[in-house]
């Protein structure tokens, strides 16, 4: 024979009542809040693949954002230089003209102030802006014109005689997927120049040894010397590396000097940037100054530099043509000018594959968007129509429940008086 405690009947029931009413309460929850997980503990398993694919979405969203910006600016920079070919088209229309030798020296001025005009439109062209007010071929130095203009007194009139390039040769990135990234920008000092530059030392390196462990930085790109390294281990370590020069020594001179293998403005220092030390290989070798200007104004004066930019080459036919000098017009000046279209345009095509790349990649971000938002849907999302029949089925129990107990303990004058 069982015996029970008077309390018993009583206890049991309100906690059975009180548990049902707390399932509910949590379903409501549930429902309002549309997901199946309200705390942790409700299924970690799910809560934390649910993390990991909200995350992923949430990076997701935002490569597909930096890819949208990319392709804006890249939109803005390729509109810049097909107006810069347009512009150079243009120059070379004249310069042919100007070489026929037909013209008179009065109308060949006509074309070189015409010229002059589109020189001005270059320079803009090179200085250009995106919407929010940052330049677009300045390398890191966004904020700051990549081009100066040195004015200049010809005759009577005021004219562009030189056009510098200030910023740097940064290229801005930004992450376009897992670990993939896409460049932003690119410098100005390859985009606008025409010819591979070249640089000769003119200090005697056949006995140079380097006299301690130390970095010189081309383009960018740390190169490790060793002390002991002579002019051949320098000259193999440079043409090993990544940068786009090639190292050579002068058979006359024995001096070693540099040559760019695609056309660009070289950018020289002792050191390293990115590696850290110091050095003095190229002010020893008589490349860079021994102390004063920052890339790309640290040649030495003694060294020689050949490379012109696109600019160099327009400001040369302008003042042959003021000039009347036909002779200097055709040929290599035409040459030239060929070099800066074909420089351009490579430029031009450039832009073209970064963009369909980052069209692939946007495509593939729009796709993988959803999936990754179905599957967090899946592990959280709660289902409504089932969530409906259980909390109908816990009000149809809880009800019955409450029948049963009215029934069963059913109050007597006693417990009015207890």
């Amino acid at each position: 024979m069982k015996r029970i405690s008077t309390y018993m009947p009583s206890n049991d029931m309100q906690y059975h009542l009180r548990l049902r009413e707390w399932k509910m309460s949590q379903l409501n929850n549930k429902m309002a809040s549309q997901t199946k997980i309200q705390n942790l503990r409700d299924d970690p398993l799910a809560a934390s693949r649910s993390i990991r694919y909200q995350s992923m979405i949430m990076r997701m969203r935002q490569y597909a954002d930096n890819v949208e910006t990319v392709r804006g600016r890249n939109a803005q920079a390729e509109g810049y230089l097909n107006e810069a070919v347009d512009v150079l088209q243009r120059v070379r229309e004249l310069a042919v003209q100007g070489s026929n030798g037909i013209y008179q020296k009065e109308e060949l001025a006509y074309m070189g102030e015409e010229v002059d005009q589109l020189l001005h439109e270059l320079v803009q062209i090179g200085n250009a802006h995106t919407g929010d007010g940052t330049t677009l071929f300045s390398g890191f130095n966004t904020q700051k014109e990549p081009f100066r203009v040195i004015m200049g007194r010809m005759e009577t009139v005021e004219r562009i005689i030189s056009v510098d390039y200030v910023g740097n040769i940064g290229r801005n990135k930004t992450e376009i997927s897992e670990g993939a990234f896409a460049e932003v920008n690119m410098p100005g000092n390859y985009v606008f120049w025409a010819e591979n530059e070249n640089i000769y030392s003119s200090i005697d390196a056949t006995t140079y040894q380097v006299q301690a462990d130390s970095y010189l930085e081309i383009d960018g790109v740390p190169i490790e010397v060793k002390a002991g390294d002579n002019i051949y281990a320098i000259i193999n370590k440079i043409n090993a590396s990544a940068a786009p020069v090639k190292a050579e020594l002068d058979p006359v001179k024995n001096s070693m000097f540099l040559k760019t293998t695609v056309p660009h403005q070289l950018w020289l220092r002792d050191g390293s940037s990115e590696a850290g030390g110091t050095g003095t290989v190229l002010q020893d070798l008589g490349i860079i100054k021994q102390e004063g200007n920052t890339p790309p104004e640290n040649i030495a004066g003694s060294a020689l530099s050949f490379g012109a930019s696109i600019f160099d080459i327009v400001i040369n036919l302008r003042d042959r043509l003021l000039e009347g000098d036909t002779e200097q017009i055709g040929g290599a000046g035409l040459g030239s000018i060929d070099n800066a279209l074909h420089n351009l345009s490579t430029h031009r095509s450039e832009l073209g594959a970064k963009d369909r790349r980052l069209e692939l990649a946007y495509g593939r971000l729009d796709y993988e968007t959803p999936v990754l938002t179905e599957l967090n849907s899946n592990e959280i999302d709660l289902d409504l129509s089932e969530a409906i029949t259980e909390l109908k089925m816990l009000e149809y129990t809880h009800k019955a429940a409450l029948n049963t107990t009215a029934r069963i303990m059913q109050p007597s004058l006693l417990d009015y008086l207890r």
